[in-house]
């Protein structure tokens, strides 16, 4: 908290703003990051951490983590984004923009002890340039209110350009240094949108075909995902001939997406296993709204939901991090290798 405090002051001097100032009043009354304070879950202990260490101007990343036999998180290492250089074979006189990492020392440590998360060790020292102006645009600081997105669906709806929707949010709140994220996040979100089942009765269609095939089959399987407004945003489902080919060559799966033309521009998801005639066959499949780690942690978890919790002895994927995590988490005692 010192450092921190000591930091700030050495930019008011240099640069005497109301941004520094309110920085400073923020932290009067703010709990000291310290050794020895606890936490319900890990998940509070990064938010507090990240809350603390985003006033600085930077962000917050995991450093390194340990599980324990349980595969239950037990130890995690949280430092500055700025943590450790860049390595690169290009020379720094060649290089057009110079890397932007430093050796940043600033980072903490938690230990989790019956039931609860603990901290361990504590480095509030930094050996860069605060930003605080900036704090703002880091993603873990970055925030789309709700009413935000209900603007963006209305003129998206109207047919309004995204640069356009984007520059009235800006003279709405009287400039850019009022705006808690960039245009490429009203890109991201307005994409994702698009991408959901909601247009047209094509989702009422989805259930319909669904529930129809379930009657003249009660083997075959389906899940739902629904967004915070109750609109479809990844659907899974696998047939009966499909579970029934899974028990018995469901030991080793190959899973990837693939994008296909059509207007919602959703990634097919199929699980492909391979029968005693060296032939691939399809174990299930199903339609994101995107490919992050928790949708692939919900159609990794429906899959195995509907193979009686069973899963598979090796998995082959792509080089996708998003997957790689997803796996982790709900194939943990699965051997997962990379596709050439």
């Amino acid at each position: 908290m010192v450092g921190y405090l000591r930091n700030i002051l050495v930019e008011l001097v240099n640069n005497p703003s109301e941004d520094i100032i309110k920085a400073i009043d923020d932290n009067i009354d703010e709990e000291v990051l310290q050794v020895g304070m606890s936490f319900e879950n890990v998940d509070e202990l990064k938010q507090f951490y990240k809350k603390y260490i985003i006033k600085c101007g930077f962000g917050v990343r995991i450093r390194s983590s340990s599980k324990e036999e349980d595969n239950e998180l037990c130890f995690i290492k949280l430092v500055c984004s700025r943590k450790e250089k860049c390595h690169s074979a290009i020379p720094s006189e060649l290089k057009s923009l110079q890397t932007q990492r430093k050796q940043c020392p600033a980072r903490i440590s938690g230990v989790k002890k019956e039931g609860q998360w603990y901290i361990r060790n504590v480095n509030n020292v930094y050996n860069h340039d605060l930003s605080l102006k900036k704090s703002r645009l880091i993603r873990g600081d970055k925030i789309v209110t709700m009413q935000v997105k209900r603007t963006l669906d209305m003129t998206d709806e109207a047919g309004v350009r995204i640069n356009k929707s984007f520059q009235s949010l800006v003279c709405e709140t009287g400039g850019f240094e009022n705006v808690s994220f960039v245009e490429r996040d009203v890109k991201n979100y307005i994409g994702k949108q698009r991408r959901r089942l909601c247009k047209d009765g094509d989702a009422q269609a989805l259930i319909t075909h669904f529930s129809n095939m379930q009657q003249l089959n009660h083997d075959f399987y389906y899940d739902i995902d629904l967004d915070s407004d109750d609109r479809i945003s990844n659907v899974f489902w696998v047939d009966a001939r499909s579970r029934a080919t899974c028990e018995e060559f469901g030991d080793v799966i190959s899973f990837d997406t693939t994008y296909l033309t059509n207007k919602y521009d959703m990634p097919f998801a199929p699980f492909v296993g391979v029968n005693h005639h060296g032939q691939s066959i399809l174990l299930g499949c199903g339609l994101l709204s995107s490919e992050d780690t928790s949708i692939f942690v919900w159609l990794f978890q429906s899959w195995r939901r509907c193979m009686s919790n069973k899963s598979p002895e090796g998995i082959v994927t792509d080089q996708c991090k998003a997957m790689q995590n997803a796996i982790e988490i709900v194939f943990s005692n699965t051997r997962h290798r990379w596709c050439l």
